[in-house]
């Protein structure tokens, strides 16, 4: 007989607000054939700061999830358990932005960028602070947006003030920095449909996909409004836009 279909599985989304607050919502994944709606789930709510949050990221698969916020710390949670875990409080500002590294379900990294100019570098094993290191040759530029490269290897920084970096995890030292011709909002690491390795970066309205040996944009595209948000996949880049 042929194996049953699995179930879908959970997914969660974690959520952070000005007003200190963070949420954890869980959503059961629909069925290819299914038209029913679903419904998210509260799974957590704590006011988790004592300051406003300014981000988030998430280790689905191993449950794990962390933001940062205005009151110089990030907090960690365990998204089964619904738990608080409790906060790392290295940072010595407010922390613009964070993005995890894992492999397969295991999360290996967590990297945390301040409003000093600081990233840190954290294994993700216990979370103890590996590194510290100036992300932008302009000292106390913050990095509002951060992207890990599947390998683990390098990551992407881009700064309030216009600045594109990119940070060598082997070695903990920035190996490549420019400035940009409007200071991005997003960037990420994409494949395209062919397995070829992109990044993808956000500036106002326009999106732009850059090949990742030599940063030539290889695709631009203009969106109505601001862009907020990227969310790639192995074939398509979902863009969240807005206005302020």
């Amino acid at each position: 007989l042929p194996p049953l279909p699995s179930p879908p599985s959970p997914m969660a989304l974690v959520a952070g607000s000005y007003e200190r607050f963070i949420w954890g919502f869980s959503l059961k994944a629909l069925a290819a054939s299914s038209d029913e709606a679903q419904a998210l789930a509260p799974l957590f709510s704590y006011p988790a700061h004592a300051g406003p949050i300014r981000c988030v990221a998430a280790a689905p698969r191993a449950g794990l999830a962390a933001s940062g916020g205005a009151d110089d710390s990030i907090r960690l949670y365990d998204l089964r358990a619904a738990a608080d875990l409790g906060p790392l409080l290295d940072p010595s500002a407010a922390v613009s932005a964070l993005a995890f590294h894992s492999i397969g379900p295991v999360p290996r990294n967590l990297l945390a960028a301040s409003d000093d100019g600081l990233l840190h570098l954290y294994d993700a094993d216990g979370f103890a602070l590996l590194t510290s290191l100036r992300v932008f040759p302009r000292g106390r530029e913050a990095a509002d947006a951060l992207a890990v490269h599947p390998s683990g290897r390098v990551a992407l920084a881009v700064g309030r003030a216009g600045g594109l970096s990119m940070v060598n995890l082997l070695r903990g030292r920035r190996s490549f920095t420019c400035r940009l011709e409007r200071p991005a909002s997003a960037v990420a690491y994409a494949q395209d449909a062919a397995g070829g390795d992109r990044f993808v970066m956000a500036a106002e309205e326009k999106v732009t996909v850059h090949d990742s040996e030599d940063a030539r944009i290889i695709h631009e595209m203009r969106c109505d409004k601001r862009v907020l948000a990227l969310a790639p996949s192995k074939v398509f880049i979902h863009i969240c836009c807005g206005s302020w």
